[in-house]
């Protein structure tokens, strides 16, 4: 058997980066110089920031769902002294979706660069870089039973499926967004291709609004989209024509990269955001029915043979 799991490139066994990285920007809501380096990690560390800026005591904290303390515009993980990063989701989709399943991040400042908005200028430096194979085996987190969450007009649901799959749906009532929507599976080739270069974007009559109450202190046209009068304020224009629903996806998937492992089933997304994000692996994994520990070679054993149960009971 090939190593790598249902034909999606994805190796059986964890891996590492290759190399160390270092991106320097600036936060989008706290506006703050941000120095980050992106180190190797033995296996099982899963992803680490530390806080190089604080006390060592206090520097640490994983990057995990149960450590997610603020959803609001973006996803924040704090560590029981208070210590926080804020904005992760798209360099922890770029690590993920390259498939890294160990990394220490090591930054000076309380929130990861935005740099141009997307994950593409993280991707290009890990494609760039390579990554290295480790001996322990992939976590997988198998989705036995549906499991969902609501609010007003939005929700966000995982069900069984053979492969990581996004199925997402957005609905504004900006003339530029509109409604859009986007199905695929959560693959190296995917992101690389349709996803990665898809940037966070906001609306003028919020953009003061928002500065007064301390977010966005470091937005530009250089770093998201503008939208004004039911135009893209960005010269360059968009990246694809449904850059907005891309950039969901690309949310989506930093924010499931928080299981720990990786999550073998389909999110579905109705307007969803950080916020259902999180209470959705929340419930999937305090649920204890609706998921199962395994290891991704594993995984797919389930799958294959659940598969062919199914055939041969309608043969």
């Amino acid at each position: 058997m090939a190593d790598n799991f249902q034909n999606t490139g994805l190796s059986y066994y964890q891996h590492t980066l290759a190399d160390s990285f270092t991106c320097v920007g600036r936060g989008l809501h706290t506006g703050l110089k941000v120095v980050m380096t992106v180190m190797p990690a033995e296996a099982n560390t899963g992803y680490l920031f530390v806080r190089r800026d604080v006390h060592r005591s206090k520097a640490e904290i994983p990057a995990r769902w149960y450590m997610v303390t603020d959803t609001h515009l973006s996803t924040t993980i704090s560590n029981n002294m208070g210590v926080r990063v804020s904005t992760v989701e798209h360099l922890l989709a770029a690590l993920h979706s390259c498939g890294v399943d160990n990394a220490t991040i090591v930054l000076d400042a309380p929130e990861v660069p935005i740099m141009d908005g997307s994950a593409k200028p993280f991707i290009d430096i890990i494609e760039r870089l390579g990554t290295v194979k480790q001996t322990e085996e992939r976590r997988a987190i198998l989705v036995k039973n549906k499991v969902s969450v609501a609010e007003t007009g939005r929700s966000s649901s995982l069900e069984p499926a053979p492969v990581p799959w996004i199925d997402i749906a957005i609905d504004f009532d900006s003339e530029v967004i509109g409604q859009q929507s986007l199905s695929l599976p959560i693959t190296q080739k995917v992101m690389i291709n349709e996803v990665a270069g898809a940037r966070t974007f906001g609306f003028e009559e919020q953009v003061e609004t928002l500065k007064e109450l301390g977010f966005a202190q470091g937005s530009s046209l250089t770093n998201a989209i503008l939208i004004s009068d039911s135009k893209v304020m960005n010269r360059e224009g968009l990246r694809y024509d449904d850059e907005f629903v891309r950039h969901k996806f690309l949310d989506t998937v930093g924010d499931l990269a928080l299981a720990g492992g990786y999550i073998i089933g389909q999110f579905n997304g109705n307007c969803s955001g950080h916020h259902l994000n999180n209470l959705l692996l929340r419930e999937l994994m305090t649920t204890e029915q609706s998921r199962m520990y395994m290891t991704l070679r594993q995984a797919e054993a389930y799958w294959k043979a659940r598969l062919q149960h199914t055939a041969a009971c309608r043969g």
